[in-house]
């Protein structure tokens, strides 16, 4: 055989009645399913989902749906045809390099600056993201899941639990909104200062790709997310944004629909804005998290970090610093 050819394996996943315990509890069921189903694609899980395969309790659900202790979980056999592909090497570059961007790390938890263009996770034709590049990086490690999200073209801070009873504290402080996460995002126009408070319902669609497009709408999710200007450079805003609620692009649409689209947004920005960005040299979502701050799960302690912007986008302000957008 060509050593060349793609080798595909199949991968099977027998029925499985799965009872929720209370480190498992208060998760999402999309969430669970991802990762109990290594190696199945992100669209099947909500296809399956969807045409009511996954029960809960002998009943359909949704995947938003909040799993609680003792809730009885049916997950349906599943055949897959993948690619074989080699373990993840720590040798890799981008898995090396991952090494550095770890701000902070305890027993507990770990502190990412996650760069742009890395997806948090593997997925929908990528080998690996952030999470199995850090599983990588700690073989030793028994668990380590994502408390949250960040899109692949965003940079900044990612926040990865390294115990159960870790994952489900800092969900907890997610779903009361104790957990304070700020960004940095360069917009077009002139950001109106008294425009501090965007709220708008987002309504989450999900393409037969498994590509997830938000858009504002009185069926959607109630969204709030907090504005504060930082900088005005021309024809451009540099602003503080802080989601209060954690919706998919949040920060993304809710920008959109004050009229200021953030640069070089793929899915929800504006041609004519870009193209002068990326004259002046930008080649990225201008969208970094930039500020977490959250009760340590084991200190119970107030704690915060931070991550700067990296030197491509430093290097646009003090372009636009120098010569604003007309």
């Amino acid at each position: 055989m060509n050593s060349n050819q793609n080798v595909n394996k199949i991968i099977h996943h027998e029925v499985q009645f799965r009872e929720i315990d209370a480190d498992e509890a208060g998760q999402r069921l999309d969430n669970f399913l991802l990762a109990k189903l290594k190696g199945v694609p992100k669209s099947l899980i909500y296809r399956i989902i969807r045409k009511g395969e996954v029960r809960i309790n002998k009943g359909r659900t949704k995947p938003e749906y909040k799993l609680a202790a003792g809730d009885i979980v049916r997950i349906p056999p599943i055949k897959i045809e993948e690619k074989e592909v080699q373990p993840i090497s720590q040798k890799l570059n981008k898995v090396n390099q991952l090494e550095s961007q770890i701000i902070f790390e305890d027993d507990y938890i770990i502190v990412l600056n996650k760069p742009s263009g890395l997806a948090v996770h593997g997925g929908s034709g990528l080998q690996f993201g952030a999470i199995e590049a850090l599983r990588a990086l700690r073989p030793q490690a028994k668990f380590l899941e994502l408390v949250h999200r960040l899109d692949k073209d965003t940079s900044g801070l990612l926040l990865i639990a390294k115990k159960r009873s870790t994952l489900k504290h800092l969900h907890d402080q997610l779903r009361m909104k104790k957990m304070q996460k700020h960004y940095l995002a360069l917009v077009r126009g002139i950001w109106p200062s008294h425009v501090k408070v965007v709220q708008a319902p987002l309504l989450k669609n999900l393409l037969q790709s498994g590509e997830r497009v938000v858009k504002v709408s009185s069926e959607g999710k109630p969204s709030e997310t907090h504005f504060k200007v930082e900088e005005r450079l021309g024809n451009a805003t540099l602003v503080r944004a802080s989601p209060i609620t954690g919706r998919t692009h949040q920060i993304r649409v809710h920008t959109l629909h004050a009229g200021h689209p953030i640069a070089l947004d793929p899915r929800y920005g504006d041609i004519r804005f870009d193209e002068k960005m990326q004259t002046r040299g930008l080649n990225r979502l201008f969208l970094h998290a930039a500020s977490l701050v959250f009760i340590h799960p084991h200190t119970e302690q107030k704690v915060q970090f931070s991550a700067p912007l990296d030197d491509s986008l430093k290097a646009i302000i003090t372009t636009l610093r120098e010569k604003p957008l007309d």
